[in-house]
């Protein structure tokens, strides 16, 4: 049996709670596609299909991924389920965004549609007042555009009235070794509920090094279809290896994700964006990936692409906003500059 073939073997279809779609237990994100030609990202989609992958997430907000996820789908379109968002607040734009996603996706319905980055209990308010957002898209839904109707978010108190309305069909939230939050109450709540659930950040945002950590600790979740971004195919055969040598984590996998844990600690930058933009123009999350590069790239080129970010990190006037923001509760002024004195001190070591 040709290696492609037996790995579609050992990948499982779920189905995703109350909606019923079946989809693989691993999905695709849609996020790094944006670095991606048009058609090195076409042909990268292809590859996952042609690998046995068939759900596939993405949002109006990416930049061009719903154009090249369409690029590739568009012929297999029947074989695959597609999922996207909109982060509209009203009506009007999340009309708009919906033609948009169809025309780029080129399709004439989006499977899942989901209600993006709710985290905020403003947002929720607003998409669901009376013919707002959630009504057009039950709207949407009736005439065929729509399959399903989710919802995403990065806070766990407003994810939680969000799934207790029962007006949405699954949730994506960051879940991996490092956020495990929802273990307790969200997902719990969740499942009660009868919805599917989706794990966005499987690699922590691309903070968590090991893919056989994190998706050996994901596989002990059956009901919860992880979705990492994928650049490279290199990078889902990487993955997909873990699910044709699929075994439980050992003793001493356990006893690293511990000692990582221990070292990220409860500052952990979720590089979810939503701290920006900043007034500053400091790029936050990147500012906070440098430790994470001194280690895994070389002395000159972590100097070279650092040094401007760490410069501009340097005119922080710590107004705020940022930790308002953030839907974390992190001190991120506090973190930037203990991130500028290791920064420093890096750069002192290297003279």
């Amino acid at each position: 049996m040709p290696k492609e073939e037996g790995i579609k073997a050992m990948i499982k279809k779920t189905i995703l709670g109350r909606s019923g779609l079946a989809v693989t237990e691993l999905g695709v994100g849609g996020i790094p596609l944006i670095t991606c030609g048009v058609e090195e990202a076409a042909d990268l989609i292809r590859y996952c299909v042609a690998r046995g992958l068939t759900f596939f997430d993405t949002a109006n907000m990416y930049a061009d991924s719903e154009l090249k996820m369409g690029r590739a789908l568009a012929p297999v379109r029947d074989q695959v389920v597609i999922a996207t968002k909109t982060g509209a607040r009203d009506r009007a734009t999340a009309a708009e965004h919906l033609a948009k996603s169809l025309r780029d996706l080129q399709t004439d319905h989006i499977d899942l549609y989901q209600v993006h980055n709710l985290s905020t209990e403003e947002h929720l308010e607003q998409i669901l007042a009376p013919g707002s957002v959630y009504a057009f898209l039950e709207e949407a839904k009736k005439e065929g555009r729509i399959g399903h109707i989710g919802v995403t978010s990065h806070n766990p108190t407003v994810a939680l009235k969000a799934i207790r309305t029962g007006l949405f069909e699954t949730l994506q939230f960051p879940f991996n070794f490092v956020e495990t939050e929802p273990v307790e109450e969200l997902f719990p709540a969740a499942r009660e509920l009868g919805l599917g659930l989706i794990g966005m950040k499987p690699l922590g945002g691309g903070i968590l090094e090991r893919a056989e950590l994190c998706f050996r600790f994901l596989q002990e979740y059956p009901d919860l279809v992880p979705i990492p971004g994928i650049k490279a195919r290199e990078e889902i055969d990487q993955i997909l290896s873990l699910y044709e040598d699929r075994r439980p984590l050992s003793g001493a996998e356990r006893e690293e994700i511990k000692a990582i844990q221990a070292e990220l600690g409860e500052r952990f930058c979720h590089r979810c964006g939503y701290c920006m933009p900043c007034p500053e123009g400091i790029d936050i999350p990147m500012v906070f990936l440098f430790k994470a590069q001194t280690k895994r790239f070389p002395v000159k080129q972590v100097l070279e692409t650092s040094k401007e970010r760490m410069e501009k990190a340097e005119g922080c006037q710590e107004c705020g906003q940022c930790v308002e923001k953030c839907p974390y509760d992190l001190p991120i002024p506090e973190m930037i500059q203990e991130t500028l004195d290791h920064y420093r001190e890096f750069c002192r070591q290297q003279q």
